[in-house]
């Protein structure tokens, strides 16, 4: 067993340090990355996931798989950015295994475009309320086009669906929560 006393009260003062400490297997700068972007990534979980349980679980899940990876940050980008697309792929993953976005696939969208004012009267927080309410391939689609910034095509590609499947569900969770921001003013 290895003794990480000598590391205990070590705190690193950069991010370019820790990233090397946890490369090497420090499980003490391993906790201190933990530490420092759980809440973050936590929100990009709970954006994908169904349940707060659900969230915890792709949060886990995420950090195993920064461990594994980090060997593979070339240091190119931000860190938290790199972080942030291996959970945001894991999650994508995990909703595919669920086959969520099956059930939502091509239909046409009949209805009116949604009323882009009504989210700008809604506090953020009950907007990821709401957002975190819609069926789960509605809520992939909104989450890549809306808050990660992916276009259509992109999406397409990462959800194994069409380009029109993903303009509709996007189209069809708009006005989805529009509906339910309406219901509550």
């Amino acid at each position: 067993m290895k003794d990480h006393s000598k590391y205990q009260c070590l705190q690193w003062m950069n991010e370019c340090d820790l990233i090397t400490a946890c490369v090497k297997g420090n499980v003490v700068a391993q906790r201190q990355l933990y530490d420092r972007y759980a809440a973050k990534m936590l929100g990009v979980c709970l954006r994908y996931a169904g349940t707060r349980e659900e969230a915890r679980d792709l949060l886990h899940d995420g950090f195993i798989r920064v461990f594994k990876k980090i060997k593979t940050y070339k240091g190119e980008g931000a860190f938290e950015g790199w972080m942030r697309k291996l959970f945001v792929n894991m999650a994508l993953e995990y909703i595919r295994k669920k086959d969520a976005l099956k059930k939502y696939e091509d239909y046409p969208v009949f209805m009116p475009a949604a009323d882009e004012s009504v989210f700008e009267k809604i506090a953020a927080a009950e907007l990821m309320e709401k957002i975190a309410a819609l069926p789960a391939g509605y809520r992939a689609v909104f989450n890549l086009y809306a808050i990660e910034g992916y276009s259509h095509r992109e999406i397409a590609g990462l959800l194994h669906i069409t380009e029109s499947a993903s303009r509709s569900q996007y189209t069809r969770a708009k006005n989805y929560l529009q509906k339910m921001i309406e219901e509550i003013r």
